[in-house]
């Protein structure tokens, strides 16, 4: 074998090692791109840039599995990252629904990611998800959730009474207090519920209501009804993160403040903007609760879906009462 022969085997050897040490995750969202994705497209920039290409992330908008399955695609290795929503499926993750029980008092979307940081971080949370073969990366922090809909406004608790509405978790148990009907359907069936009539009211954050488009329906919103949000993690296989290299995981786990800043960044400079804009275009009717009505729903739901809840998960062996309590000290914490 000549010299060149050599050097050309050395090189396609080369090739063929450096391929095989690259790493490439898939990762299983839904919908489109949107604010509620943009840390998952930082963080995929990011780590790429950090590990120079040799980690980079595939972001499937609907391509790899159902939103409501993306856990279950986790636990058997058919993707390496997914982002999932809490509500979704109670009884799979039922410790982190903590995080959606309404009126916990969170107002900004970096008090959101400091009390699901906290709450990640409880080992009861961390076996709940290692069920599945997962761990949890970084949260999707949202602002409170919001109702738009159809026809005459639900301008007070009383014209609540029997409104069909899609919410799920906590949000759907604090409506179920003034007589209202929650619906589970998914934020991709949203539109086609509204439209059908199979829901009267749509609870979505503010980028949910463009891109799932409930607001091209709505003639009113609630602009400060606020009775909670929904909690919506970004999940890893446990078996694809540990089989990472030092740097790439460091360069993983090393990226996700800065997504989670980009991502703030982003929700509160354009898709707020938009949205406001979005209102006066068509001409959305304002619909605003008084004090003492805002404080008659949290009343109602506040204390008796949150006692639920604790009653529910002690007797599922889960400390509910010291996951809730976890949540209002990081959250007195964070608004120090």
């Amino acid at each position: 074998m000549n010299l060149f022969t050599k050097a050309a085997v050395a090189a396609l050897a080369f090739g063929f090692a450096s391929e095989a040490v690259a790493t490439e995750w898939n990762v299983s969202v839904w919908g489109k791109r949107r604010a509620f994705t943009e840390h998952i497209e930082k963080i995929a920039e990011l780590v790429s840039a950090k590990t120079n290409g040799g980690f980079t992330m595939n972001i499937s908008y609907g391509g790899l599995s159902k939103n409501t399955e993306n856990l279950d695609g986790i636990q058997i290795g058919a993707f390496e990252m997914a982002q999932i929503c809490a509500g979704y499926h109670e009884d799979k993750n039922p410790a982190v629904t903590v995080l959606e029980l309404p009126f916990l008092g969170v107002s900004t979307l970096e008090e959101e990611v400091a009390v699901s940081k906290a709450v990640y971080a409880h080992p009861a949370v961390q076996q709940d998800f290692e069920r599945w073969n997962a761990k949890l990366l970084m949260s999707s922090p949202m602002p409170q959730y919001n109702l738009v809909g159809r026809g005459d406004p639900r301008d007070s608790l009383d014209k609540m009474a029997g409104m069909r509405v899609r919410a799920t978790g906590g949000l759907g148990d604090a409506f179920s207090t003034v007589g209202a009907v929650p619906t589970s359907v998914t934020s991709a069936e949203a539109y086609n519920a509204m439209e059908s009539g199979v829901v009267d009211t749509v609870a979505f954050a503010p980028h949910a209501h463009l891109s799932f488009r409930t607001i091209d329906q709505a003639t009113w919103w609630t602009e400060n009804l606020n009775p909670g949000t929904v909690n919506c993690p970004v999940v890893m296989n446990i078996d694809a993160y540990n089989a990472l290299s030092a740097d790439e995981r460091a360069a993983l786990d090393g990226s996700v403040d800065e997504a989670i800043a980009y991502y703030i960044d982003f929700y509160n400079n354009q898709t707020m903007t938009k949205w406001a804009k979005t209102l006066e275009e068509k001409g959305v009717t304002k619909v605003n609760f008084s004090d003492e009505q805002l404080a008659e729903f949290r009343e109602k739901a506040a204390g008796p879906v949150r006692d639920a809840w604790i009653a529910k998960m002690d007797a599922a062996g889960i400390p509910g009462k010291e996951l809730y309590e976890l949540v209002q000290s990081s959250l007195a914490a964070a608004k120090k």
